[in-house]
């Protein structure tokens, strides 16, 4: 399987980024990657009651605005925060999510 392209972050709008966050399952999503910022997650352990369509649309969408990262190991699809990179770009907005909350 091939990986997921993944845009430049000097490329992505501020626009685009609060759109991917304008949703609380994203924001979940996103927040239990903060927790968790030194290792990747499979798109099934990150506890959402939706369906798997739903769920892929998310990741799809945070992929798109550049605040993830998707890589496939075997089978599996890994996603990680892309936290140093979202840091530079946009400083101070992973604090935000996080003190929002």
């Amino acid at each position: 399987m091939k990986n997921p392209r993944h845009p430049d972050l000097r490329k992505v709008r501020f626009h685009d980024v609060m759109h991917a966050l304008s949703d609380p399952c994203r924001v979940k999503i996103i927040l239990h990657l903060l927790r968790n910022h030194k290792r990747a997650f499979a798109c099934n352990e990150i506890p959402l009651k939706i369906s798997k369509a739903t769920r892929s649309h998310h990741f799809h969408v945070l992929r798109k605005a550049g605040l993830i990262e998707s890589r496939f190991d075997g089978t599996r699809c890994m996603t990680s925060l892309r936290h140093s990179e979202i840091e530079k770009r946009f400083p101070g907005l992973l604090d935000i999510i996080v003190s929002n909350q």
